[in-house]
């Protein structure tokens, strides 16, 4: 290219830039002068261009190509050139060919940068068949060992992935002990890919890539998206349509024939040209003395032209080029590489007539070109298959495996802290308080149950560790306005199965599935103030307005937006959440009232909803908590004041009764 400048005088001080196209690219151009494509005037009608590049390259398929116009957008990944020729050259000998047959010849996708292609067959197949879908790309990698130090070597990159970017993200990840199994990544490379990460000792190479793939773009997707220009009839007029694999093939092949045949008529029309003036240089032969003469008389080149046209009865053009050519050309010896000439170029026309008038010749010069190209440009695969080789990634491998305790407070603060010996130590916001401290480990999961009926699961290994405040919860969870905690549970890794007895008054439509006993997955949770670690099979959730129900939330790990559990109206919140650990459940209202009555009285819901009757309420009394239990272990009411008592009822009454004063002189805000 040219790049101009202005210098201080205000002269042009012009730059070049010499670029060389690389042999392969001279493909694309080979038959341009042969009017084998349509031509156009430029954007400013300066010069002419031609609409398409008349390629024996099959370059859509080959290199690819990525781009975005108004509203659509394609994203075609590079094929192996000896691949696409084979499958070309099949369709060619079996114009009924379908895809699948096809990917008898085309693997699938064969990058520059190699690496493993994970799509199995069939996925492959869909993706070619519809035109679109997501092909699964990761790197290359080997163990090594340099002395005693164990190493994985990447020897590949995904297609388009940034090299320096990439080292960059995984050292980030070393650094910030998000991959603990790692100590160092360096890069390596000259011409070939080499990223170097070396491990701890004993360290898995696999765990390690495995966590790699999942957190960097060492593997990735490429997005196929066959969408292409096709002929609509009308000279640089192109349709956009999603196409497969077959259509991209036969509508190269088309194209193909129609640049060989057009090349092919412009070959024979300058035959026929120059065997028309070797016919008048011929007709001159004999009467060269004659010529000679009737040039010589003549006044001008336009009268010597007229001469010859009438004494040798011959066209403008003859004439033409007799006047043009030197006398010597015109001796026997001359004229005897003339006859040859003729005699060779009628035996060109008549060839190229017989291949203008034979299908199968025309598809047979074609192929003979594609195989040609294949033989001077063709390689090997690159981008290897490898269906079904996806490593395992198991999020707990990588967590560093310590004691922690998590502290969060009233006001919704979280943190994470090595150990609390005394509560009232651990700082907090003036105000506030901690109100549930969590003693466990990194690879437990805290599960957050909010007033709205929301339960958020966390790793702990995610809580901030700091010996602050800590972090507000809207900024690591998608809290709602006016939404609070209700209470904090740590759960462990590795649920147990528990076997439930079948309800006496089983409710299928609303709350269970009838009367059989059924195994369930329970959770292992450790609770503020509870030593051991207890298994919970389904929780007891309580709200202000008297609402209440049994349920079994799943704890798995949920996304920023958490997971719901149960309902509640706009008027009303839960106050309670809990493990239902026992036969009895008592509730306490904010007016002092108790109320206790066997647990089978209260169903499960099999989904989120706002649950039955727990407790009737006085006008402007609301529930402050309630707690399922054994019978012999009545619970603790704890007042505003930190003080403790014994909530003892002499008897149980039912569900949906207004309860008894039982917590005088006490203003009750949990049970426990």
């Amino acid at each position: 290219g040219n790049f101009g400048s202005l210098d201080g005088d205000g002269a042009a001080a012009m730059r070049y830039t010499e670029a060389r196209l690389a042999a392969i690219a001279e493909e694309l151009l080979r038959d341009i002068r042969h009017d084998t494509v349509e031509w156009r005037d430029n954007y400013d009608a300066t010069l002419r261009e031609p609409i398409v590049l008349p390629a024996v390259l099959p370059q859509l398929l080959v290199n690819g190509s990525t781009g975005i116009a108004v509203g659509m957008a394609t994203n075609i990944p590079p094929h192996n050139l000896k691949e696409v020729v084979d499958a070309l050259l099949a369709l060619i000998e079996d114009r009924d060919l379908q895809t699948k047959d096809l990917l008898k010849f085309i693997k699938g996708p064969d990058f520059p940068t190699g690496g493993e292609i994970l799509n199995t067959r069939a996925e492959l197949r869909q993706i070619y068949e519809s035109g679109q879908g997501a092909v699964r790309v990761r790197s290359q990698y080997k163990p090594e060992t340099a002395g005693r130090k164990s190493l994985v070597v990447i020897t590949s990159i995904p297609y388009t992935t940034n090299k320096a970017t990439l080292v960059e993200e995984i050292a980030e990840h070393i650094a910030s002990r998000k991959l603990p199994l790692a100590v160092d990544v360096r890069d390596e490379s000259t011409d070939d890919v080499r990223i170097v990460v070396e491990l701890k000792p004993d360290a898995a190479p696999d765990a390690v890539m495995a966590y790699l793939f999942k957190h960097t773009n060492l593997q990735m997707n490429f997005n196929v998206n066959l969408t292409a220009l096709v002929p609509t009839g009308h000279a640089g007029v192109g349709q956009p349509a999603r196409l497969t694999l077959l259509d991209l093939c036969r509508h190269f092949l088309d194209f193909r024939r129609e640049v060989v045949r057009r090349r092919l008529t412009h070959e024979l029309g300058e035959l026929r040209e120059r065997l028309h003036i070797l016919a008048g240089f011929l007709k001159l032969f004999d009467g060269i003395d004659k010529a000679i003469k009737i040039i010589r008389a003549a006044a001008s080149r336009a009268e010597a032209q007229r001469g010859l046209m009438q004494a040798f009865d011959l066209d403008e053009v003859q004439a033409d080029a007799i006047l043009e050519t030197r006398l010597y050309q015109l001796a026997r010896l001359e004229i005897d590489k003339i006859r040859a000439e003729q005699k060779e170029k009628e035996t060109r026309a008549r060839e190229i007539e017989r291949l203008l008038k034979s299908d199968k010749a025309l598809w047979g010069l074609v192929a003979g070109e594609l195989r040609e190209l294949s033989d001077k440009y063709g390689d090997a695969r690159r981008s290897v298959l490898k269906a079904g080789a996806e490593l395992t990634y198991d999020a707990e491998a990588y967590v560093v495996h310590e004691d922690t305790t998590v502290v969060v407070t009233r006001d919704g603060w979280l943190k994470r802290v090595g150990e609390i010996k005394d509560p009232a130590s651990t700082r907090v916001r003036e105000g506030d308080l901690a109100k549930w401290i969590l003693r466990g480990t990194t690879r437990d999961s805290l599960a957050l149950f909010s007033t709205l009926g929301v339960a958020y699961v966390m790793k702990v290994a995610n809580v901030p560790a700091t010996t602050g405040y800590g972090e507000p919860v809207q900024s690591l969870l998608n809290f709602k306005d006016g939404e609070r905690i209700v209470a904090a549970v740590l759960v462990r890794p590795g649920a147990e199965k528990v076997e439930l007895p079948a309800p006496d008054k089983p409710q299928r439509d609303l709350f269970g599935k009838g009367a059989e006993a059924e195994t369930v997955e329970a959770v292992t949770v450790v609770m503020a103030g509870v030593e051991q670690p207890q298994v919970v099979d389904r929780w007891l959730v309580a709200s202000a307005g008297g609402m209440g129900l049994f349920c079994r939330p799943d704890l798995s790990e949920t996304t920023r937006s958490g997971r719901r559990f149960a309902r509640t109206r706009d008027d009303d919140a839960l106050v309670s959440v809990g493990p239902a650990a026992g036969d009895v459940i008592t509730a306490v209202s904010s007016g002092g009232k108790a109320l206790a009555f066997p647990a089978e009285e209260l169903p499960e819901l099999a989904g989120a909803g706002r649950g039955v009757i727990l407790m009737r309420l006085d006008a402007g009394e609301s529930v402050v908590a309630a707690v399922c239990h054994p019978a012999n272990r009545p619970p603790l009411a704890i007042g505003d004041d930190g003080s403790e008592r014994k909530v003892a009822l002499p008897e149980l009454l039912h569900r949906a009764q207004k309860g008894r004063k039982a917590l005088k002189r006490m203003t009750v805000v949990d049970l426990r």
